[in-house]
C-alpha cells in the first residue's frame, strides 16, 4: 500500500488541494490523508496557536500512514510545503511534491495586478465575482498578526534544513502566483540538497495551483513523477 498525505497553506483548509486529491482517487489506489491544520479550516482560529502545533499535528498524520503503508508520499501546498520539507529531513518519506511552497511569501508585481484587477471589478460593480477577493478576503479580516508571525517562524526554521532534503522532490510554481513569488521556487530547487528533483513552472496559474486552468497538466506531472521507478 502506498500512503499520501497532502498539507494545506497557511490559513487554508484542505479545499485548497482538493482537486489534485480526487485526482489522485480517480488515478490511483493510495491511501490518501489531508489534515486540516490547528486553528485553520472553516473556523478559522489562529489566535494563540503556534508553528509546533502544526507541525505536529502534521507529523501525527503522517506517522499514522507509515504505520500502515510500505512507502509514503507527502504533497505540501504553500505553508504545507514548508512543512513538507521538515517531514521529509525527520521521516523516511519515500517522495515529496513541493506546490507554491511559501519559501517567500507576497509578490508584490502580481499582487499589485490582481489589486488593480479587483479595483477595476469594483467599479464595474462585480467585485463580488473576483475569485481572489472572494477567497482572501476572510483570512486578511481574520488573521492575527501573531499567526502570520508564526508563519515566518516556520519558514525560517526549516529553511537551514532544505540541503538535507535527500529524496526526490518536485516543484512546481504558478509565474501569475501574487502570494508567492516564483523565486522562492528557484530558492528550493538550488536548496534542496537531493540531485533527484525537477522545477516545473506554470505560465497563468496564481497561487491556488490545484484550482488553476492548468491544474490537468500538473496533477499529471505529480502523479508521473511520484510513480517512476528508479529516482531514489
Amino acid at each position: 500500500m502506498i500512503g499520501c498525505l497532502c498539507i494545506h497553506g497557511f490559513t487554508g483548509a484542505p479545499f485548497e488541494v482538493e482537486p489534485l486529491v480526487k485526482y489522485l482517487k480517480e488515478h490511483t489506489q493510495w491511501r490518501i490523508a489531508v489534515p486540516t491544520l490547528p486553528g485553520h479550516g472553516d473556523s478559522l482560529q489562529l489566535k494563540g496557536v503556534r508553528y509546533q502545533q502544526w507541525v505536529k499535528h502534521a507529523e501525527q498524520e503522517l506517522e499514522k500512514l507509515l504505520e500502515t503503508c510500505e512507502q509514503v508520499y507527502v504533497i505540501g501546498f504553500s505553508m504545507g510545503g514548508i512543512i513538507a520539507s521538515y517531514l521529509a529531513v525527520h521521516y523516511p518519506i519515500k517522495k515529496l511534491i513541493l506546490l507554491s511552497a511559501a519559501a517567500y511569501y507576497v509578490n508584490p508585481k502580481q499582487l499589485a495586478l490582481d489589486v488593480a484587477d479587483m479595483v477595476r471589478d469594483s467599479f464595474k460593480g462585480r467585485l463580488a465575482e473576483n475569485e481572489l477577493f472572494v477567497r482572501y478576503k476572510r483570512k486578511i479580516i481574520e488573521t492575527p498578526i501573531a499567526a502570520t508571525l508564526q508563519f515566518q517562524r516556520l519558514v525560517s526554521s526549516v529553511r537551514p534544513l532544505l540541503n538535507k532534503v535527500n529524496i526526490p522532490t518536485l516543484i512546481a510554481q504558478g509565474e501569475s502566483d501574487g502570494v508567492v513569488p516564483p523565486k522562492s521556487a528557484k530558492y528550493l530547487y538550488e536548496h534542496i540538497g537531493t540531485p533527484h528533483k525537477k522545477l516545473v513552472f506554470l505560465k497563468d496559474s496564481k497561487h491556488l495551483i490545484c484550482h488553476c486552468n492548468e491544474r490537468e497538466k500538473l496533477f499529471h506531472e505529480v502523479v508521473n513523477f511520484l510513480s517512476q521507478d528508479g529516482q531514489s
